[in-house]
């Protein structure tokens, strides 16, 4: 990894980027096959990605920030080829794939949405994502992932995107059919209302 190759990068790009990498991260912490190791790179990860990013995005030609952003992704890289990811990636792969939506902005958008659907189901694993946010509970998670987003000028919406709002109904069919393992049990009418607040741009809480 060499940070320098990332200097002609769009900030756009690189905040989005990380944040579908820190989405790694986070669903590797409440995986089906998590393990100690793999859940302490995850926590690493997103400190150091939610540490790098901002000045990514504020001084793109930090080379040191840039260099800790690669890291964060690295240990999320990690993480991804090690465990099984959840209904965050279920989601976002229902998305791009049926909707054509772009890859690490869908990430970027969902995973406040996701970590939130998840914290009552998992809550020591939320709570490891809330403190390396600088926050402490598991309900924290989510918002602050979305305030993190806001922070780096990632789209909040959807909607904003490309997401038809008519098709938010066969995305929450789509995303429960066959789901992924999760922590909570993937039911219809709380991805659609899930779908419907990411859609809108909405705080998870």
């Amino acid at each position: 990894y060499d940070p320098e190759l990332t200097l002609t990068l769009p900030v756009e790009i690189s905040a989005a980027s990380g944040m579908n990498a820190m989405a790694h991260a986070v669903e590797a912490l409440y995986a089906e096959d998590a393990n100690p190791i793999i859940s302490l790179m995850a926590e690493a990860s997103i400190r150091a990605l939610a540490g790098a990013l901002p000045t990514v995005v504020r001084r793109p030609d930090d080379i040191d920030a840039r260099g800790d952003a690669l890291y964060g992704a690295w240990l999320a890289g990690a993480c991804l080829g090690s465990v099984g990811m959840a209904i965050h990636h279920k989601l976002c792969h229902t998305l791009g794939g049926t909707f054509n939506l772009p890859h690490a902005q869908t990430h970027a958008i969902l995973l406040p949405h996701t970590a939130h659907y998840n914290h009552a189901a998992a809550p020591l694993a939320l709570a490891r994502v809330a403190r390396a946010l600088g926050g402490e509970r598991a309900q924290d998670a989510g918002p602050l992932l979305f305030r993190l987003n806001q922070s780096l000028g990632i789209a909040t919406a959807l909607s904003a995107i490309g997401m038809p709002e008519d098709g938010l109904d066969e995305a929450a069919t789509l995303a429960c059919a066959n789901p992924y393992y999760n922590p909570r049990p993937v039911e219809r009418e709380p991805i659609r209302a899930l779908l419907e607040r990411a859609w809108r741009g909405e705080s998870p809480a």
